[in-house]
């Protein structure tokens, strides 16, 4: 096991933000619609607890220390079915259950997850959820990045737009680490970058749409235009969650705001964009009563604690 890197850490850590800011959504709008949303109130609970999409980066990252890197998909199989085993209850979609427990109970992963749906695989977005991480791990190589999220993604995710849509959110991670201490570049620059890495998909098609939107393109626009999640692919999550990334590079806290209002898979969404802003910013600059409220993270490795 190797050393983590503190902008892999920024990043992990600004996914989680993101994931438990945003899952705590879903109530809030059931019960008070809009009226939150537009006054910008903080969630109220004391503890913000993260959902699956933290709890499979943590398992991603760990990976990553013990591989150098480098995946073994054979383990990550097995290490995914084991966090799913003992916290079952983060959210996990119900496709994911099936897989998750299948693997746990000894089935090859290869066949288990093929076989879903028909045999064409998922197409979720679970496999772009955790992948932040990953680019800023490999933030130097982006051929590197691209390679070994599409290693991670087909463990739970075979479908090529699952892939495609994790390929995109490691390569806007790794590109928003590469800026560190640079000046921002424009929304459609840094989209157009991400596109241009991408297999012919609907993802990309879609990241493409989102760079050519005009600059005062309002955020219920994107979200009906992109989709914001409600479909839970990764076509529908992806290009509106690096949309929002895109536009506030610089300012984790107003991006976290803004994907909420986008609504759809709001954890999700805003999981995607939380590590990849965090790649460049980090998360000081998020309000001292959200870190107060954050479910704390378990250790990855001695050196990685606080």
């Amino acid at each position: 096991m190797i050393d983590i890197s503190a902008v892999v850490l920024d990043s992990l850590r600004g996914l989680a933000f993101g994931d438990a800011f945003g899952d705590r959504w879903f109530a809030i709008l059931r019960r008070d619609g809009a009226a939150a949303l537009d006054a910008r109130t903080p969630p109220p609970e004391a503890v913000w607890e993260w959902s699956d999409d933290t709890a499979q980066a943590l398992v991603l990252v760990r990976e990553l220390a013990d591989g150098g890197g480098v995946v073994d998909q054979d383990r990550l199989a097995l290490r995914f079915a084991a966090a799913y085993a003992d916290d079952p209850y983060r959210g996990y979609g119900p496709s994911m259950h099936d897989v998750l427990r299948r693997i746990g109970a000894g089935e090859p992963w290869r066949e288990v997850v093929v076989g879903q749906f028909g045999g064409q695989g998922s197409w979720g977005n679970g496999a772009a959820m955790r992948a932040a991480p990953l680019g800023a791990w490999h933030a130097a190589d982006l051929d590197a990045v691209a390679e070994q999220a599409a290693r991670q993604a087909v463990v739970s995710h075979h479908h090529p737009e699952a892939v495609a849509g994790a390929v995109a959110v490691a390569l806007a991670a790794a590109l928003a680490a590469r800026g560190r201490g640079e000046r921002a570049p424009a929304r459609p620059d840094f989209l157009r970058a991400v596109a241009d890495r991408l297999p012919d998909s609907d993802v990309r098609s879609m990241v493409r749409i989102a760079a050519r939107m005009p600059e005062r393109t309002s955020v219920r626009h994107a979200a009906e235009v992109l989709g914001s999640g409600y479909r839970m692919s990764g076509p529908d999550t992806v290009p509106f969650a690096l949309w929002c990334a895109a536009g506030h590079l610089d300012d984790l806290h107003e991006g976290l705001w803004v994907t909420v209002a986008g609504r759809g898979d709001i954890d999700t969404t805003c999981a995607i964009v939380g590590g990849v802003i965090a790649a460049r910013t980090g998360v000081a600059v998020l309000p001292d009563a959200w870190h107060a409220a954050l479910e704390p993270l378990p250790p990855i490795v001695p050196e990685a604690t606080e």
